[in-house]
């Protein structure tokens, strides 16, 4: 069942891996279906060797109702987020370096570019940290993400959540962009931030983007 969304899921990994958000077998991919289960990738397995089959299908209380590999070991961390928040029909889990560095520096990602305010929907904050397949990861997100459509957990990685998988991939894709757009500039001397004004207008303008 569902093979043509679990392609969806597949296909945002190895966009993840085309990306460079992630490496090997590192971060996971699911989304909640419109009858209220939930699609997980395996636990371990690269993106390129995944097939229909391998991803998971769950309830929100976490069983496993059709699939022969374990999910994610961060579906607990999933889970919660899906039950807490209502907006949330996809979420991405990464470990992309940029945004992840600044983490170990920073408490929000400054303000320095309009693809942040455009794909994120809002100011991305830093999380405390929490450890992989923890329940705590998945509570520290929730408290953290906002009105945004992503959060980084310090030390550890990205969430990215999304209405769509295709949100929630382009909330990755321009996080690490916009924070390796912060740290070029910070190499030649002190970046120019977006003012409150201009990066709520950039949230605005992204809302009729698309077709």
């Amino acid at each position: 069942m569902y093979e043509n969304e679990k392609k969806e899921i597949i296909k945002a990994g190895l966009a993840l891996k085309e990306y460079q958000l992630i490496a090997l077998s590192g971060g996971n991919v699911s989304m909640r279906l419109p009858d209220g289960k939930l699609l997980v990738t395996p636990s371990g397995m690269a993106y390129d060797t995944m097939i229909e089959s391998d991803v998971v299908v769950m309830d929100i209380e976490g069983k496993v109702l059709e699939g022969e590999r374990r999910p994610s070991v961060d579906s607990v961390a999933l889970l919660h987020i899906y039950r807490s928040l209502s907006r949330v029909n996809a979420i991405i889990h990464t470990h992309q370096v940029y945004a992840t560095a600044i983490s170990l520096v920073f408490d929000k990602v400054p303000n320095a570019v309009t693809t942040l305010a455009n794909a994120c929907a809002g100011e991305v904050f830093v999380a405390p940290f929490s450890s992989a397949a923890s329940f705590e990861m998945g509570k520290e997100a929730v408290e953290h993400i906002g009105g945004s459509n992503a959060v980084i957990l310090k030390n550890h990685g990205v969430i990215t959540v999304g209405k769509t998988l295709k949100e929630a991939l382009y909330a990755a894709v321009y996080l690490e962009d916009a924070v390796k757009t912060y740290f070029v500039a910070k190499s030649m001397g002190e970046p120019k931030l977006l003012t409150d004004a201009q990066f709520r207008e950039a949230v605005e303008v992204f809302k009729d983007y698309g077709q």
